[in-house]
């Protein structure tokens, strides 16, 4: 019907997200990504010689994307960036819910953990049996 709103679903939901944060920011192995941190994250990554997808649909019936995928040890990473924002933070609990629901590993950022990256990211990653350096 004309001029009737639908209810959002999930993959609505993702696509507004997409479209109002593009991904803008070109890290170093040349994925474009959404923010600063995580443009630092990637080139860490990349730099670590570690394999990694970013912004991987999830394997599962909800339509779900992570921010980065490391195929080694089948390890997610999310950063969350945005702690003051009522809707981020609603969509963060439903991923971190699913996260648990499919018992997958995962590796949360924020974004003092970000600025310490090679402090932070070998000793979180080795939980999972992924070496770095």
């Amino acid at each position: 019907m004309k001029g009737v709103d639908k209810p959002k679903t999930e993959s609505d939901k993702m696509d507004s997200f997409r479209h109002k944060f593009e991904a803008t920011h070109r890290a170093t192995d040349g994925h474009f990504v959404r923010s600063k941190a995580e443009m630092l994250i990637d080139n860490w990554l990349y730099m670590a010689e570690i394999v990694h997808a970013y912004e991987r649909k999830l394997p599962i019936e909800e339509e779900m994307y992570c921010d980065f995928y490391i195929p080694t040890g089948k390890v997610y990473i999310e950063f969350w960036g945005y702690d003051n924002d009522s809707k981020y933070l609603a969509r963060k609990e439903e991923k971190q819910a699913i996260y648990k629901k499919y018992n997958f590993n995962l590796i949360e950022l924020t974004d003092d953990e970000v600025l310490n990256l090679d402090d932070i990211l070998p000793r979180l990653l080795l939980k999972f049996g992924v070496q770095a350096y």
